[in-house]
């Protein structure tokens, strides 16, 4: 059932267009607030959207709540701090930069303060837990430390002499130096059968691809397909089993996982008929398959 155009407990008036309970809907999530929340900073965005009296000029979206296009995740950050203009991140959050656009789009001025990189005596970016983790920003960051390592050890040499021979070799072997570790494709499909099996079946529908294992590594082979809103905390060495990419064609996947060298070590799959037509006999199975890929 769609929502009336000012879902609320209190009717709104002619002096006072909002209800006291507003429902949000930021960039496709859904948050349920006071009013009194959304203008508790006077000047910002917010404030200026929900005191102005022409009620109809703000955006609503099919069910009747106010739309806002922006990123729908981290708006929870903002709407907390907009309840006591306090900021509480969990640890290793690796959105700080983000956060601190949208607190700018949203000309929330302290919050953009609390957000700026903290400095040093020296002038330089300070140790800050909430910044990006390592393996976000470069992939092949422990590659490259391993060839720093290797470059400062080994003697120099003239171009072309017996050192400078090492120093290379040395070098792209230190490259292709990777972590090993695990990582678990899971999807669940399904397809229809006809009676008796003379009608073709149409297979596969997936409609998500599940990973599982550690972040960093998820990170490394993934990268941007990567769909990291359903655990956007999770530290670079911890494990999670809430991430999905952001296609649906397993043989993509596969190739990633192979590029980066990884190979299938286990498989395993269920099947259920989940539904049966009394008209048509047509059958409507569901199966959940699982492939567990190991690199050395």
């Amino acid at each position: 059932m769609a929502l009336a155009d000012n879902a609320g407990c209190a009717k709104p008036s002619e002096d006072f267009p909002f209800p006291e309970i507003i429902e949000l809907n930021v960039g496709g999530q859904v948050y349920i607030t006071r009013h009194p929340t959304l203008v508790s900073v006077p000047g910002s965005l917010l404030w200026e959207m929900f005191t102005q009296k022409n009620i109809r000029s703000l955006a609503r979206d099919s069910k009747g709540r106010f739309f806002v296009d922006r990123d729908g995740f981290l708006f929870r950050y903002i709407l907390d701090y907009m309840r006591d203009q306090q900021l509480v991140l969990p640890d290793h959050f690796p959105e700080r930069s983000r956060l601190q656009r949208e607190a700018e789009y949203f000309m929330l001025p302290e919050l953009v303060k609390m957000l700026a990189p903290k400095l040093s005596k020296q002038n330089s970016l300070g140790d800050d837990p909430c910044q990006s983790d390592p393996e976000e920003l470069s992939p092949n960051a422990d590659a490259t430390r391993n060839l720093t390592a290797a470059s400062a050890t080994l003697p120099s040499a003239a171009a072309g002499g017996p050192g400078g021979a090492v120093t290379a070799s040395a070098g792209a072997a230190s490259t292709d130096v990777r972590r090993a570790g695990f990582i678990t494709i899971g999807y669940r499909g399904s397809y229809t059968l006809g009676r008796d099996s003379q009608t073709d079946a149409k297979f596969r529908r997936v409609a998500r691809i599940m990973v599982c294992g550690k972040t960093s590594l998820a990170k490394e082979v993934f990268g941007d397909t990567l769909n990291e809103s359903r655990d956007p905390d999770r530290p670079p060495e911890r494990y999670t089993s809430r991430y999905y990419l952001k296609f649906t064609f397993l043989e993509q996947a596969f190739d990633k996982l192979a590029d980066a060298g990884f190979h299938m070590v286990a498989c395993n799959s269920t099947g259920t008929c989940a539904f049966a037509h009394d008209q048509t006999d047509d059958r409507i199975w569901t199966s959940y398959t699982e492939y567990v890929f190991y690199r050395e």
